[in-house]
Order: structure tokens, then sequence, then C-alpha cells
């Protein structure tokens, strides 16, 4: 009489099972060691923070121990700004300020935005005699209050001077230059970095106005403060 096969207990698992099981337990381990890799240490991100807003200008950031050591870090940035907008407001304001100054005192002044740059545009009449590059003892104060006024924030800084039609084109270019170049040196003595300073003088090639009539060529009597704030 032949032997009755024994049943077997459990199925024989397939050998792909095993494989597909080890390599699902190697994916699962892979994404814990990222995950660990990845834990943010809250004290290091701090001082990244830090760094990161001194950098940028900012003031003050708060971190409280005990948010910590919850895991939470609220920062604060009430006083941080970025440099270059920081300093873009300022000059916007301190520009204001002076063209009130200069208004009150019957001195024409413009101010004009253009991408990076911001155009300080005054008008040359109370400024400087007919014909002069020496400016009126009048009008001193009031450059060495736009000097004053710029110093603090370090921008670098194009000095235009720019005349009407009137007369010799040449006189004209040399005063036009002449007159940018006094400025600049009032400006190194009280106290501007020579190295954000230059000078350009354009003559009547570069009018605002039309040459044609008396208040055309009032506005084309000028001198700009090209203020560069790409950088800043």
């Amino acid at each position: 009489m032949p032997r009755k096969k024994k049943k077997e207990e459990c199925k024989t698992i397939p050998a792909w099972l095993i494989s597909f099981g080890d390599l699902m337990s190697l994916v699962l381990t892979f994404f814990i060691l990222l995950f660990s890799m990845g834990t943010i240490s809250l004290e290091k991100f701090q001082m990244v923070i830090k760094g990161f807003t001194e950098y940028l200008g900012g003031r003050k950031v708060f971190l409280e121990e005990q948010l910590l050591k919850e895991n939470k870090a609220p920062v604060e940035f009430k006083n941080m700004y970025p440099k270059k907008e920081n300093k873009r407001k300022i000059l916007q304001k301190k520009l204001a300020t002076l063209k009130s100054i200069l208004s009150a005192a019957g001195i024409n002044a413009e101010i004009d935005s253009h991408g990076s740059e911001v155009r300080f545009r005054i008008n040359t009449d109370r400024m400087f005699p007919p014909g002069s590059y020496i400016p009126l003892k009048s009008a001193v104060p009031y450059l060495r209050e736009i000097c004053k006024s710029l110093v603090p924030l370090g921008l670098p800084i194009i000095i235009e001077g720019h005349t009407d039609n009137t007369g010799s084109y040449k006189l004209n270019l040399d005063l036009s230059l002449k007159r940018a170049l006094y400025i600049m040196k009032m400006f190194i003595s009280c106290g501007y970095s020579p190295d954000l300073l230059s000078v350009r003088g354009y003559g009547p090639s570069r009018p605002v106005a039309d040459n044609s009539t008396p208040t055309g060529r009032a506005k084309n009597r000028r001198v700009e403060f090209v203020i560069q704030t790409k950088d800043y």
C-alpha cells in the first residue's frame, strides 16, 4: 500500500516575494536615513537666521529658549529690511525734505526716479551768478545741507552740470563742468567719500525743456545729483 504524502503545514513563499520584501526594507531604511539627515537643529537654524538678518541690515532676531525646546521657532523681523529697500526709502524721504527746504528759499528742485537711478534736479539761477562756477554765498548752506543729508547713506553720486543754449557752446560746456567740480569739492570737504563721487558737464546738450522760451531756458540751467541705488 503506497504511503500517503504529508500535507504541507504552510504554503511555500514564492521566491520573488522574498526579494521584494528585502527591497522594501532597503527603501524604507533609505528614507529613514534621509529623514534623519534632514532634521533641522533649531540652535543652528537660529545662528543662520541671525547671520543672514545682520547681512541684510537687520537689527533684531528673537528666539525664546522655551520655544526652542518645544520645537517652535517663530522669528521676529520687526526692524529687518533689505539694505537696498531701506536706503531707497530713506533717500526718497531725505530728498523730499531737501526739496521742501529749497522751495521755501525760492530754489526750484525736482526728484526723478528711473530704475536704480534717482535724480535730484536743482535750478541754478539762485545758486550761481550768471556765467560763474562759484556758488552764491546764500546758496552755500543749501549745498552743504544736501551733502550732510546724503553722507550717511554712502551712495554713489554723479554730479552733472547743465546750461541753456545762450552763448558759446564751448563756454557753456566748460561752465557746466566747473560747477559740477566745485560742488564735488564741497561734498568732499563736508565728508563725502571721493570714491563715491564723479562729475560730468553737458553744457546745453541735454535740455529738459524748450530753449526757445525764457521759462524753458531757466529749467535747463540746472545741476543734477544722479544717485545710484542698484547695489544698495
